[in-house]
């Protein structure tokens, strides 16, 4: 994955500061609370909402489970209806032949779709190194774009700001990218979505090239489809001359009868919509109709090496909805911008750290970054069960162990700052498998219970960090052993 974000924080540290921004924290919990609301009721509206994400889940397992034969299928397909496909095995890869398939042209500006996997490589500023610019055509990612930020939502990549900031960013900044904004300009979401309409319009009739990913791949006849809510993507998929895709390779469905399965799940996820309004297909190239030069660029960029992972691989099956990001209380307080990555929220805290490693600091945080509650694994539309991965990188970043990167089983050491952790836990695990030392160190502590300090609120050492946000429980007068054996007795041993 790129490193669009090296040199970042670990999260505690990012998200300390994020949570201090209280414009940031008012913008987020209107957004997100306004989301969940819209989208839990869209989900209600259907008896069936679980046997449809069951099947979703099901046809992304068998997808993986076979996906070598799939992307072949879909390679075939693409190919024989006159597109060019090409393989990435690395973000690095991915830009570069994005970069030379738009030089080949001619061309030193393309349009965009919104897209995933080409903020994960960080092709913007690699099509910016050479010479060529790009232009976001999503609203929110405009509003991205021209305030020199960094998208902290998959869904409102903008998510962050309100309509003041978006006024006075495109007052600030569309007269240097292109057609200004007006001088009148106010907050009112009408005219900020005007303005936006007028800047973009005369780049989508100058544009030769454009760039999109998708959300989906018909590997029976090489289909690319992209759900969007503005128009703008279509405009970018059949008004240039040459159409260029990044697609991670587990963006891939059998059929076309699967992807109706996903065509229901993912806009009542995401957009609380029971229908995408805008959902553009096309199968290569068509003369007389869109783009005469097709280019599919398959992506793995760690995805492999996730596949490889029996419990992480689960990650794989997400469909980009954001769901999950609207539900967490940690996103909610902390935002985006914390998890250093393309995938913010819970869905980026397991995704991320399997397509980097754990050998990053800011990477072996993103496991911690939730607290448990599991609210994310309720609302996913193909169950992906993000705790159990949460807990499963966790146990990777503390013990390390064998892993797969690039293809090869290596063995990673554990990440540092870890120690009174593992000694913590082998020390709990030897206790609890010797019954007798457990049952002395419960004695022991209610015996000393009046040597305890009365108001102890702080552990020393390593557990200050888990004490710092928790109230420490008293210790009981007895143990529960004695306390048991003691109401048994006085019982007749009836309970």
């Amino acid at each position: 994955m790129s490193r669009t974000d090296l040199g970042m924080p670990a999260f505690p540290q990012a998200a300390e500061r994020a949570t201090g921004d209280q414009r940031l924290r008012g913008n987020l919990r209107h957004a997100t609370h306004t989301i969940r609301a819209k989208r839990a009721a869209a989900v209600a509206e259907l008896d069936d909402w679980q046997r449809l994400r069951a099947a979703g889940a099901a046809v992304k397992n068998r997808t993986l489970r076979h996906l070598d034969h799939y992307l072949l299928q879909a390679e075939a397909a693409v190919t024989e209806a006159g597109g060019t496909v090409h393989w990435a095995a690395d973000a690095a890869e991915a830009n570069r032949i994005v970069a030379g398939l738009v030089k080949r042209t001619g061309e030193r500006e393309v349009v965009k779709v919104k897209s995933m996997a080409t903020q994960e490589t960080g092709l913007n500023a690699a099509l910016e190194a050479e010479g060529i610019r790009a232009y976001e055509t999503d609203l929110a990612e405009l509003i991205v774009q021209l305030g020199h930020d960094r998208p902290s939502h998959i869904l409102v990549p903008a998510i962050h700001r309100n309509r003041g900031e978006i006024r006075d960013i495109f007052r600030r900044e569309m007269a240097s990218w292109g057609r200004p904004a007006p001088e009148a300009l106010s907050d009112d979401p009408a005219e900020l979505a005007e303005a936006a309409r007028l800047h973009l319009r005369e780049k989508f009739l100058r544009a030769k090239v454009g760039i999109s990913g998708a959300n989906f791949l018909v590997a029976e006849t090489g289909t690319l489809v992209v759900l969007e809510s503005e128009g703008n993507g279509r405009m970018c998929l059949t008004l240039p001359d040459t159409l260029i895709s990044v697609v991670g390779i587990e963006k891939i469905v059998p059929t076309w009868r699967d992807l109706e399965v996903f065509l229901q799940l993912l806009p009542r996820s995401s957009t609380a919509e029971r229908m995408n309004p805008y959902t553009t297909t096309w199968t290569g190239t068509t003369d007389g109709d869109g783009p005469r030069d097709f280019h599919l660029v398959l992506l793995d960029n760690g995805r492999s090496d996730a596949l490889a992972d029996t419990v992480g691989r689960q990650a794989l099956r997400c469909i980009r909805c954001s769901a999950c990001l609207n539900v967490c209380p940690v996103y909610e307080r902390a935002g985006g911008h914390a998890y250093g990555s393309a995938y913010p929220g819970p869905i980026g805290a397991i995704l991320t750290p399997q397509l980097r490693g754990v050998t990053d600091p800011l990477d072996a945080s993103l496991p911690y970054a939730s607290s448990l509650c599991g609210a994310c694994y309720e609302v996913c539309p193909v169950a992906i069960d993000i705790p159990e991965v949460l807990v499963h990188l966790r146990e990777r970043v503390v013990e390390g162990g064998q892993v797969t990167r690039h293809g090869a089983r290596v063995t990673i050491k554990p990440a540092k700052g870890h120690a009174a952790e593992r000694a913590a836990m082998r020390a709990a695990r030897w206790t609890l498998d010797h019954p007798r030392a457990l049952r002395a160190g419960e004695r022991l502590a209610s015996r000393t219970r009046r040597l305890h300090p009365a108001r102890l609120r702080v552990l020393p050492g390593p557990a200050r960090a888990w004490s710092g946000s928790r109230d420490l429980p008293a210790v009981p007068p007895e143990p529960f052993r004695d306390w048991w054996a003691r109401h048994r007795a006085t019982t007749g041993g009836q309970g």
